[in-house]
């Protein structure tokens, strides 16, 4: 089994029976983007680990968008929950204390970062973000780095206003990363962007994903779209933990966690929404330019 790293996760493997007794139940919160059945059954098999490392029930809240998460770490009623940076940065500045940030997807190559990807219909003559002018832009959650925060502030620096009317005929949010690639399909917008690791190939969705997950379920034939932006690298969204949690709860959850990828490549599969090499420690640093970039857009 994987050694972790002392310095940044406690030894504690399981927690001890009278620990499981301060907590009476374990709230897995799954974010928005793709419809609540298929995030309920890709995490599943975690949650059931879960409950077996802790001796508690599960419970698996899958709220229709990123701010049910959110609100759900602020005010205690969810205890953990892969999130994106930005809704992790969201939820910081809201109140620092409320959670921390312990475990990132670490890709195939090392690296823990990703892309927000900006897409169309291959039919639809779209090549690159000069041919949407005067055609509808679509975004996802307004929580989201890859479906919002982050392609919201480069591609208005690129020059592209980001009001509707001035240069896009109208920009819409669709409600999620499923939503938006189905749409786009679908032809209800002229483009959108998502998320992927920008590695692997393209017409399986790269290897892990928004566009992979939907390539998994068969709701979109990759050869169909075309990639026409991408962002600058982006890292990788936390697993975070609520703060008030006990410590050995914690140590339980991260533990386990961070050996998926061994001893259960299939469930590590589902809750990485594709393939990936490893989860790996992260601390709040990783996280501050996310931090700033959307305080940005509050201010």
């Amino acid at each position: 089994m994987k050694k972790l790293i002392a310095a940044a996760l406690a030894t504690t493997a399981l927690c001890s029976a009278a620990s499981a007794q301060e907590i009476t139940e374990f709230r897995l919160g799954i974010l928005g983007g793709e419809n609540a059945q298929d995030r309920l059954a890709s995490n599943q098999c975690y949650a059931e680990k879960i409950a077996s490392a802790l001796g508690v029930e599960v419970k698996i809240f899958t709220p229709a968008d990123y701010n049910g998460v959110m609100q759900g770490l602020l005010g205690g009623t969810i205890d953990a929950a892969w999130m994106g940076a930005s809704s992790y940065a969201g939820t910081f500045i809201a109140d620092p204390e409320a959670v921390e940030p312990v475990l990132v997807k670490q890709n195939e190559d090392g690296s823990i970062g990703y892309y927000s990807i900006g897409f169309a219909r291959a039919d639809s003559g779209i090549t690159s973000l000069e041919d949407l002018q005067g055609k509808e832009f679509g975004f996802g959650d307004p929580n989201s780095t890859s479906g919002y925060l982050i392609p919201s502030i480069e591609i208005a620096e690129a020059g592209y206003s980001m009001q509707p009317g001035d240069y896009f005929s109208d920009v819409v949010f669709t409600g999620g990363h499923e939503q938006t690639i189905v749409a786009v399909n679908n032809g209800d917008v002229d483009a959108g962007v998502t998320w992927a690791d920008g590695q692997g190939a393209w017409e399986d969705g790269y290897n892990s994903g928004a566009l992979r997950r939907a390539t998994d379920a068969g709701l979109v034939d990759m050869n169909e779209l075309v990639q026409i932006w991408q962002s600058k690298i982006i890292p990788e969204g936390p697993f975070v933990l609520r703060k008030a949690l006990p410590q050995d709860v914690k140590d339980a959850v991260i533990e386990l966690t961070a050996n998926l990828w061994e001893e259960d490549p299939d469930c590590a599969y589902g809750v990485a929404a594709g393939d990936a090499k490893d989860f790996i420690p992260v601390t709040h640093q990783e996280y501050e330019s996310i931090v700033s970039a959307r305080r940005s857009k509050i201010n």
